[in-house]
């Protein structure tokens, strides 16, 4: 898997641009779960089906209760969906129609709603989670009917009526997994938390068990009786409910046990719900605070235990899903965690507990069972922790002795459901043997795994194979909620989660090769011959083993398997062979094997027959790619190697490259062939690559396993947030004690106004009391924040107490108040005479929320900050990594990005500001895209260094000869240093000794010009170093300028002295990594590739910033935090900040099931944003026109804009030949089609396709230019379609040429261009873009003109598009053109709606009150009389489809090249000789212009044939 996504060529089952939503209706019976993840409904359903009719009750209807007809509810229910079996059809036609928003909850009332009111709000809460919506904010409106709606649910959970069967419970529970999957939100968690409390221990198996646990936690006896003290003080209906909450989960685990124990195979209700019980549980027991008491409970009512002993989960069938979940459960529920302390258990801590049970029951055994257990009493424990013999030992015991023995140790020996029901025999004893055999450690098993995926795992794995997520069942996969257990149960989590996802990519990879392969039995009986091919797989002519090496010390896995694999490339073409030339070491190929069969020649038909069996595919295994091997049998680079060999290697027909097997699967197999299987490893007939970005799965699933094994060390400043536990601000700077209180912010300010209005409330005080002598750069000290440790009430009145206090004994102590800046400042030092020793300067006017972001980044802590589109998320990275490079000279800081772009963009950005480029490295791949003549590459800044070196010792020969001391001092860096100690410091020295011993009147601009010894050497400065003009004090400056110079030019020198020592490339980059780089830039991707590496060079940092992190996978984001080992146990990392927009598209998941149920598509920045870890939102936008960005402010809190949208006079003027500088355009049908799909998931609309070329034709027409102008489609299919007819109109013609970028809006993503055409493609149903974030990022991309071509009708009815379709759709939705305008000629100004709104209102109010109109409206009616006049001179003319748009191409193209052809014949005319002139005496230099004209006209002539 990749982790730099390439959105463009997503397969098709990627929901985010894959063209996946399902549009046509489905049969009314199916059920919930058929295709419930691709199903959206069209607008056909939705004015067609029966569900349509009864919407208008609510659609056309208020809130208020005169409207509200409870049968509605009643027939909505039996009638649509009882009847249809909840067809997801239905109640997504409900969920669409606002049923929800609109009709149930407004008219909910605890006293009167009834049960079917209550389960129709739960159906459609679900449908939301469903689709990915939120579904809380509806009851946040009348949060005060929540709680009694909450009670209801719990109640007929319980329940068994007519109305709450088995079908209706399992959706009851999924809303409950939804309400613990959401703890984030107040109202949910307060709700939820009850039910897990403290208290649900009044249903132990006794109280004796109760006290044995508050005998091991003490803590927890004094919260006991507090509880039961609470308990006591509340009335009988409180108690009544307090003992239903208290009794909830109990009473829901024996309706589960009794439900499991009568399940026949048959019986599918009754599995899917044990299905979604088991999900539920698990849910309860992987967040901390659920698990706390809850984990206690499961084990006390033992049901793991009774879930595998039960038929079900031995099915093998019907119970696949059952056991696979039942295995995750009994994981969570022996997990290495203290539930009390929420400490993670070391494998010591967990053999010490081990040991320490087995010891118990040893003392049992040896006081109440002497005769009976007296071996297992005697004997050590390391005998008695396996299965096998504590069974031998238990079965001494009778069922009475057994019963004895459970009692004695505090386990339940009758059946939850019925307590006069003794357990039997086989279920006592293996509640014994859960309790005492040793558990099998995790890592022992992720080790034995391999890390490629074998046939099995790609075709067979029922995660994998699930490309359309079924709603309707769990799935036996992990969940990235807001917490996790601990650091090895989030690495475990990600590790699974992005195991499957990346073999789902693989799979598909395969299955497309495969395919185009086609192979078919050949003539001789078992040989397989291909009658297509692929670009990307190739058949095996030699397949080879070179080498097993012996297993490693300790290990049973041999430590190297090697072999050759050849293969023939005459077929392809040069680009092609080029690709396979160009995989490198450490690349990833897999090996297949194909048996072809008869079958082969029918259709493959999924529903009837596997991939796997259609296409004889038998084996599947990976290898990473040692060497390429080449003609003479020995490993060769095509850089390096001898260019003759090269040469013959590249004139063959045949590769071969020199590969590694995993080690594990190589066990596997062997051990499988002793068993009587095949040779796996000579049967491959197939080698296949895969594009280098897809193809980093393997290191990265390494670095996952290397964590896991590793003392992992999150700073502790960031543990308890990071793993979603505790305060939320605990890691904020103002939380921490080691806040930096004097910040010197160098150019983040660029005058005193700047710095006084970018903190509002704040006092300025000068230092030292002159604010007149402030100036560029200041030092600004903050008052010492408030103590920090009360509640957020507490601490403010705390706060405001102290800030008082501080003012008051301002003038007393000299206190600084807590309104109060201490502002001091300082001249910059001359660093020498030339262009280059003056830094650089920032000329961002930065806002006060930007300031305020650059302050937290600057300070140690967590800091996040959220940039919406166009509000400068880039220039506060790069000034915060500028401050820190200032202010913290020692220290490193690590940038980090999800893609080269980006990455490139920053690093641009920081070269432009004061840092010295001696400190910038960038690693990975996409250095050579940066738009510099420095290369900033290891071995690019290695090169750099030692041509800096040459140059550098050229000036200190340069310097030695201008001085008249003779000597090769220029020879090393060595001499070089000894020429600085021995002659540069002693002359400046003297000079500053003779200066100085001189009296004030003698110190004059000529004795610094006598004196100054390097005079000489600076005299090829730009300008004289000393002017007639200049002071004694300046020409000092100067000097000591000059000096600096020499200082720095010796320090260079120093830095890379260790080069001369350092021989080779490699030592030479790694030096430069380790040591001389304060600022390292990478992508998450390089990190999480090179981390084995980083961490063994002993790479350090102390801060990390991270860009696009609203982009990141969360173990992507993990990964660059532990690039690094622990320095005396302790993690260094002092600053963590992450910059992005969760209101943008989160990471890319290709599989709905990994994306949706496990989760993965949420990046760490979201989940922290979700727990409350305090952000600063960017408040202020510079990309786009205002009213261009009202589309998209509403989904942020106080988005405005800033000065340059209201100054820059591109803002102010009209697109030329647009009445409007954005709009809403609605296609209809063109050639009686709308979206089409020409195959499967692949979906086109051909009207907006041709609409789209035709009006970025007229925009070139006008003389917009063609990089200024983006297309952009929410489909693939589109944009394979626009590129068509782009290169059928236009690419050919020089006039239109290719706009800057055809892509998807996905792909499209932190990029901007000036004129954006957006085609929404759908016709049929809304799609993707119902995801508001898709939204934001399709509206935000355009500065200066937004074109929307889609189907109005099916988009204004959308909910979650309403804000901004509201919006869009007051302007005319045919497209509207002016003519007479060429770009960028219009002086037209944009009319801005709000102004003309306003000067309606105040006209109308002074005709109502019969007033004279003030000078004001005078002044602006004279304006709008002019623009009237100057619009007189231009017409609108609108456009009533696509036809007439092509049309109107059409006729502006003929007028154009009558125009041109004008042009040309009066340019041609001109040119013709004039008549000749009367000859006249003595005109001989007319006669000679005459000659010449003459001639030029000849010449003119000749050109032009």
């Amino acid at each position: 898997m990749s982790l730099n996504k390439d959105q463009e060529n997503m397969p098709p089952a990627n929901p985010v641009d894959g063209d996946q939503e399902q549009t046509g209706s489905q049969d009314k019976g199916q059920s919930n779960g058929a295709h419930a993840g691709s199903y959206r409904p069209t607008v056909k359903d939705m004015q067609t089906d029966s569900v349509a009719t009864l919407a208008e009750a609510w659609t056309k209807s208020d809130d208020d209760a005169q409207n509200y007809d409870a049968g509605v509810i009643e027939r909505v229910y039996k009638d649509e969906l009882l009847k249809n079996n909840f067809s997801i059809n239905k109640l997504a036609l409900l969920e669409v129609s606002q049923y929800l928003e609109k009709y149930l909850w407004p008219h909910y009332d605890p006293s009167q709603s009834s049960t079917i009111h209550v389960l129709s709000i739960v159906l459609m809460v679900n449908e939301k989670f469903r689709n990915r919506v939120e579904a809380w904010g509806t009851f946040e409106e009348s949060p005060d009917n929540f709680s009694p709606f909450f009670a209801q649910v719990l109640r007929l959970c319980l329940q068994g009526s007519e109305d709450v069967d088995l079908r209706m419970k399992r959706y009851l529970l999924l809303f409950m997994i939804n309400c613990f999957q959401s703890l984030e939100n107040a109202l949910i968690r307060s709700e939820c938390m009850r039910l897990v409390s403290l208290s649900t221990w009044h249903s132990l198996v006794s109280a004796e068990k109760r006290d044995a646990e508050f005998k091991e936690y003490p803590q927890l006896l004094k919260f006991w009786k507090h509880l039961e003290k609470k308990f006591e003080g509340m009335d009988s209906a409180q108690q009544e409910k307090a003992v239903f909450e208290r009794t909830w989960l109990s009473e829901m685990m024996k309706q589960f046990v009794e439900i499991l124990d009568t399940t026949e195979d048959n019986e599918q209700d009754k599995i899917a719900y044990c299905e979604r019980f088991l999900e539920f549980l698990i849910d309860l027991e992987a967040q901390l605070p659920t698990r706390r008491y809850f984990n206690t409970l499961i084990e006390d009512h033992q049901i793991v235990t009774i879930c595998k002993l039960s038929k079900l989960a031995s099915n093998k069938n019907a119970g696949t899903l059952f056991a696979q979940l039942l295995d995750i459960l009994a994981f969570y529920v022996g997990f290495e965690i203290n539930g009390h302390t929420g400490l993670a258990l070391t494998k010591e801590d967990m053999i010490e507990i081990h040991a320490s049970r087995l010891s118990k029951l040893q003392r049992i055994a040896f006081t109440h069972f002497k005769d009976e257990l007296l071996d297992l009493a005697m004997t050590n424990l390391g005998t008695i922790e396996n299965r096998k013999s504590l069974q031998q030992h238990f079965n001494n015991l009778s069922q009475e002795q057994l019963v004895q023995l459970c009692q004695l140790l505090h386990i339940r020996t009758s059946k939850i459901t019925d307590p006069n029901a003794e357990h039997s025999r086989y279920m006592l004893l293996e509640l014994l043997l859960l309790q005492f055999e040793k558990r099998h450690s995790q890592i022992e098993r992720i080790n034995a795994l391999p890390l490629y995926p074998d046939e099995n795992a790609l075709f067979e794995d029922a995660a994998v194979k699930e490309e359309m997520y079924n709603a309707d069942r769990p799935l036996a996969l992990p969940k990235l909620n807001l917490q996790f257990l601990t650091l090895h149960d989030y690495l475990l989590r990600n590790f699974n989660l992005f195991r499957l996802e990346s073999n789902y990519e693989i799979r598909q990879d395969i299955e497309d090769a495969v395919m185009r392969l086609a192979p078919r039995p050949g003539h001789t009986e078992g040989e397989t011959v291909f009658s297509g091919w692929s670009r990307v797989a190739a058949p095996i002519s030699n397949f080879k083993m070179v080498e097993v090496a012996k297993p490693n010390l300790g290990e049973d896995v041999p430590s190297l398997i090697t072999a050759d694999v050849t293969f023939n490339v005459r077929k392809y073409t040069p680009a092609i062979q080029a690709e396979w030339e160009a995989i490198r070491e450490h690349d990833i190929l897999f090996l297949l094997t194909m048996e072809a069969h008869e079958a082969m020649d029918d259709e493959w038909d999924n529903n009837r027959v596997s991939f796997r069996k259609h296409y004889g595919l038998k084996y599947v295994r990976g290898c990473e790619v040692l060497s390429v091997i080449g003609p003479n049998g020995r490993p060769f680079d095509y850089k390096k190697s001898d260019p003759q060999m090269i040469q013959d290697h590249r004139t063959g027909n045949t590769r071969t490259f020199r590969v590694a097997l995993d080690p594990n699967q190589f066990k596997i197999d062997q051990d499988n062939m002793k068993k009587g299987g095949s040779d796996v490893y000579q049967s491959f007939n197939v080698v296949l690559r895969r594009k280098p970005q897809e193809n980093n799965f393997k290191p990265v699933l390494e670095t996952i396993r290397d964590l896991m094994q590793s003392d992992l060390m999150v700073p502790e400043w960031l543990h308890d947030v990071f793993l979603g536990y505790g305060n939320p601000n605990s890691a904020h700077y103002s939380q921490l004690q080691r806040q930096v209180r004097e910040i010197d912010f160098r150019d983040t300010f660029l005058d005193l106004d700047h710095l006084k209005a970018s903190f509002p409330g704040m006092t300025v005080k000068a230092k030292d009391g002159d604010e007149s002598a402030l100036d560029v750069p200041f030092i600004v000290k903050f008052p010492e924040a408030p103590e920090a440790g009360a509640s957020s009430g507490s601490k403010k009145k705390k706060g405001e107490k102290t800030s008082k206090k501080g003012k008051g004994n301002k003038d007393q102590e000299g206190a600084q108040a807590q309104d109060e800046l201490v502002v001091a400042t300082y001249k910059t030092p001359n660093m020498g005479p030339y262009p280059e020793d003056i830094p650089n300067r920032n000329q961002v006017r930065f806002t006060p929320t930007q300031v305020e972001a650059i302050k937290a980044g600057t300070n140690p802590g967590l800091t996040l900050v959220v940039g919406p589109p166009g509000t400068g998320k880039t220039d506060v990275a790069v000034q915060i990594i500028a401050n820190l490079y200032n202010n913290f000279p020692n220290q490193h800081t690590l940038l980090v990005t999800h893609s080269n772009q980006a990455l490139n963009q920053l690093f641009e950005k920081i070269i432009a500001l004061d840092v010295d480029e001696r400190h910038l490295l960038r690693l990975g791949h996409g250095e050579e895209e940066l738009n510099t003549e420095l290369s900033f590459s290891k071995y690019g800044r290695v090169t750099s260094f030692l041509e800096k070196r040459m140059n550098l010792l050229a000036e200190v020969d340069r310097l030695a000869r201008s001085l008249g001391i003779g000597g090769e001092h220029g020879s090393t860096c060595e001499t070089a240093g000894y020429f600085n100690s021995y002659h540069v410091i002693p002359l400046w020295n003297e000079f500053e000794r003779k200066v100085n011993d001189k009296e004030e009147a003698e110190q004059t601009l000529e004795l610094v010009k006598d004196l100054f010894p390097f005079g000489e050497y600076f005299s090829n400065a730009p300008t004289p170093l000393f002017s007639e003009s200049t002071t004694f004090d300046e020409a000092l400056d100067v000097a000591q300028g000059c000096f600096r110079h020499l200082n720095k030019l010796f320090e260079q020198l120093e830095e890379v002295s260790a080069f001369e020592l350092l021989r080779t490339s490699y030592d030479r980059a790694n030096y430069l990594l380790t040591k001389e780089a304060k600022i390292i830039a990478m992508t998450c991707t390089h990190a999480a590739l090179k981390r084995r590496e980083l961490v063994n060079l002993g790479f350090k940092y102390d801060n990390i910033v991270m860009e696009e992190a609203a982009q990141i996978l969360e173990v992507e984001t993990f990964i660059p935090m532990l690039l690094q080992e622990p320095e005396d146990g302790v993690n260094r990392l002092k600053r963590v900040i992450l910059i992005g927009d969760h209101n943008q598209l989160p990471p890319v998941v290709k599989n709905t099931a990994f994306q949706q149920f496990g989760n993965m598509e949420q990046s760490m920045f979201t989940r922290f944003v979700r727990l409350g870890v305090p952000t600063i939102e960017l408040d202020a936008q510079g990309r786009a026109r205002s009213d261009m960005a009202d589309l998209y402010k509403w989904r942020y809190k106080n988005l405005g804009d800033l000065p340059n949208i209201t100054e820059r006079d591109e803002f102010k003027f009209a697109n030329a030949g647009f009445v409007h500088d954005y709009q809403f355009i609605n296609v209809d049908n063109y050639k009686g089609h709308g979206e089409t799909a020409p195959r499967p998931h692949f979906i086109q609309n051909l009207g907006e396709a041709e609409y789209v070329v035709a009006v970025y034709q007229y925009m070139r027409l006008l003389g917009y230019p063609a990089e200024k102008i983006t297309i952009l489609t929410t489909y693939n299919g589109q944009k394979d379609l626009i590129r068509d007819v782009l290169n059928q109109r236009c690419s050919w013609n020089p006039i239109f040429g290719w706009p800057a970028r055809v892509a998807t809006v996905d792909k499209y993503q932190g990029q901007q261009n000036d004129y954006v055409l957006l085609s929404l493609v759908r016709t049929k149903a809304v799609g993707h873009v119902r995801d508001v974030r898709r939204l934001i990022v399709a509206l935000s991309r355009a500065r200066l003109g937004l074109y929307i071509f889609g189907r109005q009708k099916l988009f204004q009815n959308c909910h979650e598009l309403e804000p901004a379709f509201k919006r869009l759709l007051k302007r005319p939705t045919k497209l509207t053109l002016k003519t007479g305008e060429m770009f960028p000629n219009t002086t037209r100004h944009v009319p801005i709606e709000a102004d003309a709104d306003a000067e309606a209102e105040e006209e109308q109010q002074q005709k109502q009150d019969g007033k004279k109109k003030s000078k004001k409206t005078t002044k602006k009616v004279a304006k709008k009389a002019k623009a009237d006049a100057d619009a007189d001179k231009t017409k609108e003319y609108e456009i009533e489809n696509v036809a007439q748009m092509g049309e109107y191409v059409f006729g502006m193209m003929k007028e154009q090249r009558t125009f041109a052809i004008q042009q040309q014949e009066a340019y041609m005319q001109s040119l013709q000789p004039l008549p000749p002139p009367p000859p006249s005496a003595g005109n001989d230099d007319a006669d000679t212009e005459m000659a010449e004209s003459s001639n030029d006209a000849n010449i003119t002539t000749d050109m032009e044939v």
